[in-house]
């Protein structure tokens, strides 16, 4: 039992992480802007007000004057009663287009051609402040479409194809920046925007410094970015006294009935996301859970990068019963003990034995969690698990992969992985994201270039090199047929259809697209001639 004033100071730290943005940039000593917090009137009209069609339009606009000004304007604007909103916007802000970016592809040329004269379209340079976007240091790839701003696991898959273009100081450069987001706001946002600071995404840091070392063959690159690897860690993991001494649950972390210590996905913030704000609180309007509930589950759900799918649902088809919070999920345990094991291979290199020995006991009880949590003997396949029901969810999904990506799995495990794999989720135009007909972008019949990556690894990883390449081969040509047609890389593709295109979600399929890009690039280099 800890002493009691211990307790409470761990308490105290613990509760003094805040709800909103502002609040988070004031614990952080960094000033950022807010829409929702520093103009709300201005922001709820506009968002509720059918300005743009997309509501991530607004957020991203920069102001043209100072906030408080913008206030005022705003305040004599109404004078008679009424505005014109639409005017409003564009005399006091820059509606900053992230779409626009310039190139035109040339249908000349192959689609590893079009890919290499992309990377310059979709690179921005060292920002300064502007609006919402939180400013980084180095230069960086952004994914593209109106996504103008670098995503966190977006970022590992957009490498990969970097590293088959020899692009590793542009691959230094983002890791670089996502060493600064750890030591400025104490981890890495979803992206670099204000209105993502109460969230992450899956954590890839740790897998992104191990490719750089890949790529540069230098084992110092470890030991470099070993103060971020475990702050990152400590964001995740921060709750661990608390738990063990007051309760079962709180943000990130878990602790089972069997005493496990595992995550979920959690978003500080119980508010509509900025940028989704009319989609949110409609959601709200059919859930029959309160508002600031909702709320949350649809940001953690953002937060797994699977915005949105039947995983996080409990009744497996609407939007409406989303429960993220409640949900271990097998992915983000599966990266934390890859983050578990990169932590004890690194104090090991710098002779902290003590320190290696705590990191990889923390991995080995991880990992002894995911025969017991996340296997499923009778479907053969690995599952999110409900703690709050005390059983796995029923949607199977290509989050099952993970396992055998971070090698987790036993070989009879990964064996019977494979079989589902082939006899289920494998398509004519790759592989589906899960089985599960919603409308939701991350449920069938949609494909996605990651999990495309995660599976084929994984594959590999045990001996299934023709399962392997016969996903590699369908996902190649489905993004070979679309780029014909298209000429674009896109963010998603229909794998069981492959006459027609991926669908679903919350706006239109962008095109650009980093993830798509960097995953067909190292596929194309380990299964097909590049050109």
């Amino acid at each position: 039992m800890l002493p009691r004033l211990v307790l409470i100071g761990i308490l105290a730290i613990c509760f003094s992480c805040r709800e909103n943005t502002a609040d988070q940039s004031e614990s952080t000593k960094v000033s950022v802007l807010s829409y929702e917090n520093d103009i709300p009137e201005i922001f709820k009209a506009v968002q509720t007000g059918g300005v743009f069609k997309d509501s991530k339009t607004f957020v991203d606009c920069i102001p043209k004057f100072s906030i408080e000004e913008i206030r005022k304007n705003f305040e004599a604007a109404h004078v008679d009663q009424s505005i014109d909103l639409d005017l409003f916007v564009k005399q006091n802000f820059i509606i900053a287009d992230a779409r626009n970016s310039g190139f035109q592809p040339d249908s000349t040329k192959s689609i590893v051609q079009h890919i290499e004269a992309l990377w310059p379209f979709l690179q921005r340079q060292p920002d300064s402040k502007s609006g919402t976007l939180l400013p980084l240091p180095h230069p960086y790839i952004v994914p593209g479409g109106r996504f103008g701003e670098i995503y966190y696991w977006d970022s590992y898959f957009t490498m990969l194809g970097l590293q088959v273009s020899k692009k590793d100081s542009i691959i230094a450069s983002m890791i670089d920046n996502f060493a600064y987001l750890i030591d400025t706001y104490g981890h890495i946002p979803n992206g670099n925007r204000s209105y993502y600071l109460t969230r992450s995404q899956p954590p890839f840091f740790a897998s992104m410094v191990d490719l750089l070392q890949e790529s540069r063959s230098d084992d110092k690159i470890l030991a470099h970015y070993l103060p971020q690897l475990e702050k990152e860690y400590l964001y995740w993991m921060g709750n661990f006294d608390i738990l063990k001494t007051k309760q079962k649950q709180l943000g990130k972390t878990v602790i089972t009935d069997g005493g496990h210590l595992l995550n979920r996905y959690y978003d500080v913030g119980n508010a509509p996301r900025p940028e989704a704000y009319k989609e949110d609180v409609e959601t709200a309007k059919q859930a029959q859970e309160a508002d600031t509930t909702v709320y949350r589950h649809l940001r953690s759900g953002a937060e797994s990068g699977w915005d949105y799918s039947s995983r996080w649902f409990r009744d497996g088809r609407n939007l409406a019963s989303i429960h993220t919070t409640e949900i271990l999920p097998v992915d983000l345990n599966a990266l934390l003990y890859n983050l578990e094991s990169v932590l004890a291979r690194s104090f090991e290199q710098s002779g902290d034995t003590a320190k290696s020995q705590k990191y990889l006991d923390y991995a080995t009880k991880r990992k002894e969690a995911f025969d017991i949590y996340f296997w499923n003997e009778d479907t053969g396949f690995y599952m999110d698990f409900d703690f709050v029901s005390r059983n796995q969810t029923s949607v199977m999904s290509l989050a099952g992969i993970y396992p055998l990506f971070y090698q987790l799995a036993t070989q009879e495990q990964a064996d019977r992985v494979a079989e589902v794999i082939e006899t289920k989720f494998l398509q004519a135009g790759g592989l589906t994201t899960t089985l599960q007909f919603t409308g939701q972008q991350w449920d069938a019949p949609n494909g996605w270039a990651p999990l495309q990556w995660l599976a084929i690894k994984g594959l590999e990883n045990y001996g299934h090199h023709d399962l392997a390449a016969k996903i590699a081969e369908r996902w190649l040509a489905n993004n070979e047929r679309v780029y014909k047609n298209t000429l674009k890389m896109v963010e998603k593709y229909n794998v069981y259809d492959i006459s027609l295109e991926a669908g679903g979600g919350e706006y239109p399929v962008q095109d650009g697209f980093g993830w798509s890009n960097g995953v067909y690039l190292k596929l194309k280099s380990m299964y097909g001639e590049t050109d």
